[in-house]
């Protein structure tokens, strides 16, 4: 009887220890980077977002007046312009198709696709110069956002109103870690969802702090991996009605051993 239950108990243990190397995302051959170097901590720090297909942008067209007052006169705003929507902010914007190329009054189709906010405004205002005197182009790119999951308070999406923002400002606008965040394996995933870019940030440790990069870009996933020790107990929670079971099944047979030994 006594080997009969150490087989099931390891039985039981094996399943829950099967469990938990599946409770954590990107366990599996994932290639992770520690650090980077000092050349790419400077691309980093000098990150400029570049338009891409699907992102909202909203553009503003004035005209200065040739009087002495020089006053800009807004001849094109966001509403108005074709293809808008309201976003949750309630902003409008023009969705940037496929192919990259906005539809403007007067010049027609533009290609912002892979040109930061700057360039996109100087590039629009070469095409309005041809029929506008003083032509100035604002460009805002709207719906740049970043994703947060795992063991913080309050996970989901996260704006990114500059274009950049750090990890900390990240964890503090989805409510801080939770107390079962391992903090010594943060991951950022970057880039492309089929290859992606992994890299791991150990929040405890000055040090490595150093040598990684707490610069965040849209579109960027940051992971908190829980500890190991909820993962067991996450297992053990599922396997506690196997458990039970077993304890349901073998009270008889400890009723009946206690109730014979009273007797003897």
């Amino acid at each position: 009887m006594k080997s009969y239950i150490i087989v099931v108990l390891i039985t039981g243990l094996m399943l829950g220890g099967c469990s938990t190397k599946e409770f954590k995302l990107f366990e599996k051959n994932a290639k992770v980077e520690k650090s980077v170097t000092d050349e790419e901590y400077a691309q980093e720090a000098t990150y400029e977002y570049k338009i891409i297909a699907g992102d909202r942008v909203q553009i503003s067209v004035f005209n200065q007046s040739s009087g002495g007052s020089g006053q800009l006169n807004q001849l094109i705003a966001r509403g108005g312009l074709g293809d808008t929507y309201l976003t949750r902010d309630g902003y409008e914007g023009m969705l940037v198709p496929k192919d990259g190329a906005i539809r403007l009054p007067l010049v027609g189709a533009v290609k912002v696709i892979g040109l930061t906010e700057t360039k996109a405004a100087e590039k629009l205002i070469q095409s309005y110069k041809k029929y506008l005197r003083n032509p100035f182009v604002s460009v805002k790119i709207l719906d740049q956002r970043l994703f947060v999951l795992g063991e913080v308070n309050k996970p989901g999406v996260v704006k990114v109103p500059h274009g950049t923002m750090t990890l900390f400002e990240a964890l503090a606008s989805t409510g801080d870690l939770t107390d079962d965040a391992k903090r010594t394996n943060i991951l950022i995933l970057r880039g492309d969802l089929r290859s992606p870019t992994i890299r791991q940030v150990n929040l405890t440790n000055i040090s490595a702090i150093r040598l990684s990069s707490l610069i965040l870009r849209p579109n960027d996933i940051i992971y908190v991996q829980p500890r190991d020790m909820k993962a067991y107990n996450v297992a053990f929670q599922e396997q506690k009605p196997f458990f039970e079971m077993i304890h349901t099944m073998m009270l008889p047979f400890v009723d009946v051993g206690v109730i014979h030994k009273s007797f003897n």
